[in-house]
This record gives structure tokens, C-alpha cells and sequence, in this order.
């Protein structure tokens, strides 16, 4: 702690010691203030001023200090100066001294609560900024919360000092004015529940819900003046219009027929979308191959000689493709015709808050979903356009191997397709800009990859840009840039795969119609119940969502089609707290919540343990024993922050560590579960265990190892067994 908070610190303490010590809680007792009723009325009489000075800096004394005894100096001023004069001096003073009670708390605590509970703190900041101002007013309303505790609570929040301020001087008026209009028959109230009856209390409770009220009503005239121009219809012909059949949309879609709404499902292209047809799909079944292929040449490592296998790439095409026929029933025309949704196949436009267009055919709607997916990031390089790049929706066409591939782009996409390539027989070169592969997870994890990739002879060329492609001749060329040496290098190829991340598709369907706001990275904004700037228009999925996963699509499109049909009554905010990723190149490496850069960026206090899988039995009967287990923890607790999994499986057992964060499981749960033997999972109570074991204290070791001696030395004779079975 900083000197000049050690000042105050002790300035409070000192003050509040005395207050203690010099009994002065007796004068704020209601029969003390009876008893001295006339001495005080005689003292205001002839020194009016003084005296309402000296009310005033006590009050705001015994308020800023959070002394128990506002109450009764609130009846005291009624009893002094009146009803106005009382309310004026107590509303200021009151307010003043609330306000420094929540500034001390904020310069006192809210460093220390930050450091531990940042993430906690920062969801309520968040809170705060939205609806701050009711949420206080609220509280402020009700008196059956202590004053008290709300000034210290503000105070942890970024609620700006000024709107504590009049907010306070407002909400806490009404409750004013009943204690001091009460404190002008000072002399007959017996106790001070005689103020607070049932009736006022209900009318206080009735005053509560006044904030909330007010909110609807903002909320009411926000969305008329986002109408304004439009005409409503005074009927729809639909529940819910949902545009995109992709994971986000056909989720939306199930989810609104199985609530008996009538939804209509359009699609321009394929059903399923980016997931079954060009990306999650096919991807891991090319993946799939290449683990095969790989397989092979290791096979010697297990005792099978003369293991031979030749890659037949088109039939390895052949299979991809085959793959995704396999799973197009799932999401065809007909199972959701089946389910109750009408689909149709064309180019929708929104032409209204309540009216999409497609086909000729304006459909009237209730409530409209946006799932209109990403596409593929091509940069602007000198070159690449003659060079027919591929990117993660054209890839699949190939049916011939290219005799050397080049991948730009060292994040998910490329690192998955790059490796599988390599290991079907492809000469890879990957260039990436950054110094490390994967760069939104942990370091660790990037450099396994890249020793796993170094013994296969793929070509990693970390801190490399890109500055421009040459056709000489039959030749293909990047020239690019070591950014490290500040030179450029040449590299030939003959196919280049762009795998620079995907963007949003914002055009084509009615955003600018409806100037629907964009973030700054070119995302569909929404709120945190998914609504755009019109609360009965929607957006799931790579459009609105930098997540870019199937299944947070799937997850935000549970939100959003229920605040489509039933928002009027209540709407959910979306919770992303707890969504797993993947990425899925051997060894593969999945997480969960927030990495380390993740939890220190946030000013987090954690722990980390560290279990590597070369210790675990079953990664070494496989020959799997590259990874690691990666757990960060509250500080001093076992409850998760993140997991980072690096090794076999891990795209599996990343459900294990989301299901106990969802529930709040911490690792002692963990290492009290059993797991079978021998397997994978078992890493994860292995992982327990090491928390467990960092943390037992070495002063307790040596009791128990004295303990042990004195009972090998003859020690204590053990108890007879009792007999359960004796009545």
C-alpha cells in the first residue's frame, strides 16, 4: 500500500478508535436525542447558523465514516429546523458525506479487489456503465438496504463520482423527507420502527421498482426514434425470418420451430453453410487422412516393419467429399421441412425492421435473425491475384496435389491445412508475420507445434511479410521480408493458400437499407442480448462474433432466437464465459477460459499448474507424450480461470475442464473424481494433484513426519475396534 494511502488509512482508523473509545455512540441513541431535545432547540434559538453548521459537518462526519447512526441524526434535523430547513441540511450533507465514503472506498479498496477479482469486477463495470444510474436510484429507493454498505459497494465500481452524486441526492429524497417530517414529533416516537410501517415500507418497495419502469420507458422511446420512418405492420405473416443457414442459423431456426413459432429459414447457397461445406467439415476430414498417413511412417516405432503406403490425393478428395454428403442430411431442406420450418433457397434483403424480401415475395416478420457468416480475408499483396489463390472455401476443389504449397498465415486455418498437406506428401512452406505460430495461445503451446512441425520438415518461416508475388516464366515467386534480418528472401511455389482470417459479410442483404452500426472490426455490433440497433433485429455468428467457432455460433443462436420470439416479456444476455476452441494439428491444442497473457493483461491474480503428459502412463503406451496440461487458478483457491491443453486428445478432454467451469468446479472436485486407468483423462486428476501438492504446507509434513516416528516408537495403543453390529 501506497504512503498516502497508509495515511488515510490510519487517519480513518484513528477517528473511528475514538469514536469508540470516547463512547461517543451514546449520543446517537434515540432516548439521549429525547432527553436533550430542548437543550439542542435552545442552542439552534440562539445561534441558528453555527448550529446548522456544526449538524452539518457532523453528519457528514458520521456518514463518510460509515458510523451506524444516520437515521437518528436524519430524525434530529426535523426535530431542529424543521421540514425544510431539515431536508436541505440533511439531503447535503447526507450526499456529501456518501460520496466520500464511496471516493475513500475507491482510493482504499478497489486496487486490492481489482487485482484479485479483475474479471469479476470488470463484467460489473460493465453493469455499471450501462445501467448504473437505475440500478443505484433503486437501492437508493428501498431502505431496507443499508446506506452504508451501498457507499462502500459504489465504491469498488467506475461509477463516476458526479452521477453517484445527484443519483444519491435524488433516490435517497423520498426517505429524507419521511425521517425528518417523523423527527418533528421526536418526542413521542418510541423507537424508530414506529417510522417505518408496513404500509411505508410497501410504498418504499412500490418507489423500487420506479428505476425499473423508467428503464422501460427509455428503452420504449429509444425504439421509437430508431422506427421513426418505418410503418409497422399491423399484422406479420411470421414469428421470425432467419437469413443464413449455417450453424448460427439453423439453431435458430430449430429452436423457434420446437417453441411452435412460424420461422422461415433463407439460404442463398448451400445449407449448412461455411461449417459442413468448406470449413469444420471437410477440414477434419482431411486431417483425418494425413493422421493416417502419418501413422504409416511411424508405424516402425512399434515394432511393424515394411509398412509402406502410397497418398492417393484425389481419392483422399474423393473421401472428404463423401464425408460431407454423409452429414448434409443433417442439415438438409427436408429434415428441417420436417421439423416444422419453411426454408427457401435464394437472396434475401431486408427492406424494413419487419419485411425481408426473397425471390420476388416479401415476407412480414415480428423478428428477424442475421447469420449470414464470414468469408475469407484476401489481402491487398502486388501480385496475388494472378497467382489464383486458394483460400478455406476453395481449397476443396482441388483434386491433384500442388507440387509445392505456400500458406500465408500462421493462425488456425493455416496451421491445420499447412500440416495435413505436409503430411499427404506436400512439400509445405508457411509464412507467418508473427514471431510464433497460433498467437492467441500460450507461448508453450505455439512451441510444440513448431517442434512437432520442425521434426516432420515443414517449412516454418516465422517473422516473414509478404511484400509481393512474381510470375517468372512457368515460376512462381513471393518475395518476402525477414523481419528479423530486415531482408528479402525469395520462395518459390506452385499454389498458395490465403489463410489471413475470414471477415464478416455485411453486404447484399440490407445493412446499409437499415444502417445497422458496424465495429471497428467490421462486425455486426449488437448488444449484449444479441439485438442490433433495432430490438426485433438479431445477429449470431461469424457476423457479429469474433469468436468464429460452430459452436459459439450454435450457443449465441439459442439467445437470440428466444429474445426474438419472446423478448417483449424477458430478454437473455448472452453468456460466453465458458466456450472452448480448438485447433486441431497434432499434437492438438484446445482451451478453455483465459490464457496466462489473457489473465495478466487483466491485472488477474493466478496460479499456475503445469502437468506435462510424459509423465502420464497412458501418452507413454501410445508414444503420445509431447503436451502438457496447462491450469490457471485463483490465487490461494481452486476455482479455474483457464486450461490450456497441449497433446493427444485434447480436443477432447477440453470438455472435461468446460463442464466444471460452467458448474464451478474447482480442482479439488476434479481430484476427488475417479478415472479409469489407463487413459488420458487421467491427466486431468494427475493435474489436481500437482495443485494439490504445491500447496501442502512443509511445516504440516514435518508434524506428520514426527507423528509417524512417535507412533513407530511405540506410541499410543489403537482403540479396539467397535462392534457395528452391538445394539
Amino acid at each position: 500500500m501506497s504512503l498516502p494511502r497508509l495515511a488515510l488509512l490510519l487517519v480513518l482508523t484513528s477517528l473511528l478508535a475514538a469514536f469508540v473509545l470516547l463512547d461517543l455512540h451514546a449520543y446517537l441513541h434515540l432516548d439521549t436525542l429525547q432527553q436533550q431535545h430542548q437543550y439542542l432547540e435552545a442552542q439552534v434559538s440562539a445561534h441558528p447558523w453555527q448550529a446548522a453548521l456544526l449538524y452539518l459537518l457532523g453528519y457528514v462526519a458520521v456518514t463518510a465514516l460509515s458510523i451506524p447512526g444516520a437515521a437518528l441524526l436524519t430524525l434530529l434535523g426535523g426535530a431542529l429546523f424543521g421540514l425544510l430547513g431539515g431536508t436541505l441540511l440533511v439531503s447535503l450533507a447526507s450526499t456529501l458525506g456518501a460520496t466520500l465514503a464511496m471516493l475513500g472506498s475507491r482510493y482504499l479498496l478497489r486496487g486490492a479487489v481489482q487485482r484479485r477479482f479483475a474479471q469479476r469486477l470488470a463484467a460489473i463495470d460493465r453493469g455499471i456503465e450501462r445501467e448504473g444510474p437505475f440500478y443505484l436510484f433503486a437501492l437508493r429507493l428501498v431502505p431496507l438496504f443499508p446506506f452504508v454498505l451501498i457507499n462502500l459497494a459504489m465504491g469498488l465500481t467506475r461509477l463516476p463520482a458526479r452521477t453517484f452524486w445527484w443519483v444519491s441526492q435524488l433516490g435517497m429524497l423520498p426517505g429524507t423527507l419521511v425521517y425528518v417530517n417523523a423527527g418533528r414529533e421526536l418526542g413521542r416516537l418510541d423507537s424508530l420502527e414506529g417510522i417505518l410501517s408496513p404500509g411505508l415500507l410497501g410504498a418504499f418497495a412500490l418507489l423500487g421498482l420506479f428505476p425499473l419502469l423508467a428503464r422501460r420507458l427509455l428503452a420504449w422511446l429509444k425504439a421509437r426514434r430508431v422506427y421513426a420512418g418505418w410503418t409497422r405492420p399491423r399484422r406479420f405473416s411470421r414469428n421470425l425470418v432467419v437469413i443464413g443457414a449455417g450453424a448460427g442459423g439453423l439453431v435458430s431456426a430449430y429452436v423457434a420451430a420446437a417453441a411452435q413459432a412460424r420461422v422461415t429459414l433463407i439460404e442463398r447457397a448451400k445449407m449448412g453453410g461455411d461449417c459442413l461445406n468448406s470449413g469444420c467439415v471437410p477440414s477434419k476430414a482431411l486431417i483425418q487422412a494425413a493422421a493416417q498417413a502419418h501413422a504409416l511412417r511411424e508405424a516402425q516405432a512399434f515394432g511393424l516393419s515394411e509398412v509402406q503406403g502410397r497418398v492417393d490425393f484425389a481419392a483422399v478428395m474423393q473421401r472428404v467429399r463423401a464425408v460431407i454428403q454423409a452429414i448434409e442430411p443433417h442439415d438438409s431442406i427436408e429434415r428441417y421441412t420436417r421439423l416444422g420450418v419453411e426454408v427457401i433457397q435464394g437472396e434475401a434483403r431486408i427492406t424494413s425492421p419487419w419485411s425481408v424480401e426473397v425471390n420476388g415475395q416479401t415476407l412480414t416478420t415480428r423478428a428477424i435473425i442475421i447469420a449470414c457468416g464470414a468469408r475469407p480475408r484476401l489481402p491487398e499483396i502486388p501480385g496475388l491475384a494472378a497467382m489464383q489463390p486458394l483460400t478455406s472455401d476453395t481449397f476443396w476443389q482441388l483434386d491433384t496435389p500442388p507440387e509445392r504449397l505456400l500458406v500465408l498465415g500462421g493462425g488456425p486455418i493455416g496451421c491445420e491445412l499447412g500440416q495435413a498437406m505436409q503430411r499427404l506428401g506436400v512439400p509445405v512452406t508457411l509464412i507467418e508475420r508473427g514471431e510464433r505460430l497460433l498467437s492467441r495461445e500460450d507461448a508453450e503451446a505455439s512451441a510444440v507445434l513448431e517442434a512437432q512441425w520442425q521434426r516432420e520438415g515443414l517449412d516454418l518461416r516465422l517473422a516473414h511479410q509478404a511484400e509481393r508475388f512474381e510470375q517468372r516464366g512457368a515460376q512462381r515467386v513471393l518475395i518476402a521480408r525477414d523481419l528479423r534480418r530486415d531482408a528479402l528472401v525469395e520462395i518459390p511455389f506452385d499454389r498458395v493458400l490465403v489463410a489471413l482470417g475470414r471477415e464478416a459479410r455485411l453486404e447484399g442483404y440490407g445493412v446499409e437499407t437499415l444502417q445497422l452500426a458496424v465495429r471497428a472490426d467490421q462486425t455486426l455490433e449488437t448488444d449484449a442480448c444479441l439485438a442490433t440497433r433495432y430490438p426485433n433485429i438479431f445477429a449470431v455468428g461469424d457476423v457479429t462474433s469474433a469468436l468464429q467457432l460452430t459452436h459459439g455460433a450454435a450457443h449465441q443462436a439459442w439467445y437470440a432466437s428466444i429474445n426474438a420470439l419472446f423478448g417483449d416479456l424477458r430478454r437473455f444476455k448472452v453468456d460466453e464465459r465458458v466456450i472452448p476452441r480448438v485447433t486441431f494439428t497434432d499434437p492438438p491444442i484446445a482451451r478453455v477460459g483465459l490464457s496466462e497473457a489473457e489473465a495478466r493483461a487483466q491485472g488477474l491474480s493466478f496460479e499456475v499448474t503445469r502437468y506435462a503428459l510424459a509423465d502420464l502412463d497412458r501418452a507413454l503406451i501410445e508414444g503420445r507424450t509431447e503436451g502438457f496440461v496447462k491450469i490457471l487458478t485463483a490465487a490461494g483457491r481452486d476455482r479455474l480461470l483457464g486450461v490450456t491443453l497441449v497433446g493427444a486428445r485434447a480436443d477432447e478432454l477440453i470438455a472435461v475442464y468446460a463442464l466444471a467451469m460452467r458448474h464451478n468446479l474447482g480442482l479439488g472436485q476434479l481430484l476427488a473424481t475417479v478415472h479409469s486407468y489407463p487413459t488420458f483423462a487421467e491427466s486431468a486428476k494427475y493435474a489436481a494433484g500437482q495443485w494439490r501438492r504445491a500447496r501442502i504446507s512443509p511445516r504440516a509434513l514435518r508434524l506428520l513426519a514426527a507423528f509417524q516416528r512417535w507412533r513407530r516408537q511405540g506410541g499410543a495403543e489403537p482403540a479396539a475396534p467397535r462392534d457395528e453390529s452391538a445394539p
